[in-house]
């Protein structure tokens, strides 16, 4: 008779959803109290199908552009941010907008635009595409040029090489800003923009958990979304310590064939998906031994951000 098969499953700390990510997920439901559905959302309001599929099936009714969105309907820009002509489109049609850009997401616009008004040509560091990116690129008056890798940086062609900053997607790994900052300082010296502390603190508490997790384990899981930026970076972070990793939608992207020698398995997930997911996953594993969870110490994170005072509570 066989043996089962036992896995010790260490859980990092923190992982799942951000302080920016839970405030767009309750801007949007809140709407759906206060309004009543449909309540239409441009683009995903976070990057992940379990919570978009929930918030739908509330009446959220999500879209990619602002022509989609009916006169007068009750309107949420993504956590992602957008770009300003997407804004001036819903004023000029009158749409009662909530915005659900995540705080630090328009903290990275202000400072491109504070540069912007200085004179100085902005330099972002993200990928092409990405949501995210695609709202900074249009909120810094004069566009930005964008650069991904620290080869990006030596094809740069700017005006004034006295004049220049650079901002960072919030999402990107801690180490390839870091890379690409160095690029920047050295081709420009005269550059100014954030220090790598300023990465979105949840983006640096999840990689700095992840690493501390892959030192530990034969196998790393990360829940997300394909589509998800961080997500991605936690993977491979995991891939770069040598560790087999692999990042899934939910419990179903499991392959048995990952777990062959494997026995202890490391699980995180990124800053849009929600705790149940992890738990589908613990209880998945199940199915092939015996489960044994542990919690691994780490940052306790605390940050809250406020409600849009279109949403905020009326006052007694």
């Amino acid at each position: 008779m066989a043996t089962e098969r036992s896995f010790q499953v260490l859980l990092a700390q923190p992982r799942g959803f951000c302080a920016g990510v839970e405030r767009a997920i309750d801007i949007v439901e809140r709407a759906l109290e206060r309004f009543g559905p449909p309540v239409y959302v441009r683009h995903e309001i976070v990057h992940n199908k379990r919570v978009v599929d929930t918030l739908r099936d509330k009446g959220a009714v999500f879209v990619e552009e602002i022509d989609e969105i009916p006169d007068d309907a009750v309107t949420v820009f993504s956590a992602h941010g957008v770009a300003e002509a997407v804004e001036i489109q819903a004023k000029q049609r009158d749409l009662p907008v909530i915005d659900a850009t995540c705080p630090l997401v328009s903290k990275v616009h202000h400072e491109g635009q504070h540069h912007s008004r200085k004179g100085r040509e902005v330099i972002l560091i993200g990928h092409q595409g990405h949501p995210e990116v695609e709202g900074t690129q249009g909120r810094i008056a004069g566009g930005v040029h964008l650069v991904t890798t620290a080869d990006d940086v030596a094809r740069l062609a700017v005006r004034n090489p006295e004049a220049v900053a650079y901002v960072t997607q919030t999402t990107l790994s801690v180490d390839d800003t870091r890379e690409v900052i160095d690029a920047l300082k050295v081709r420009f010296p005269a550059i100014v923009g954030p220090d790598v502390k300023d990465i979105c603190y949840a983006t640096q508490n999840r990689q700095a958990a992840v690493r501390e997790l892959a030192a530990q384990v034969d196998l790393l899981l990360v829940v997300g979304a394909r589509n998800s930026s961080n997500s991605n970076r936690l993977r491979e972070i995991g891939t770069e310590t040598g560790v087999p990793s692999y990042l899934i939608d939910d419990a179903e992207g499991l392959e048995a064939a990952w777990l062959d020698g494997i026995e202890t398995v490391g699980i995180t997930a990124g800053a849009s998906a929600p705790e149940e997911l992890v738990r589908e996953l613990i209880a998945r594993l199940r199915d092939f031994g015996t489960v044994e969870v542990t919690p691994m110490d780490g940052v306790k994170e605390h940050t809250q951000f406020k409600l849009p005072r279109e949403l905020m509570p009326a006052a007694e």
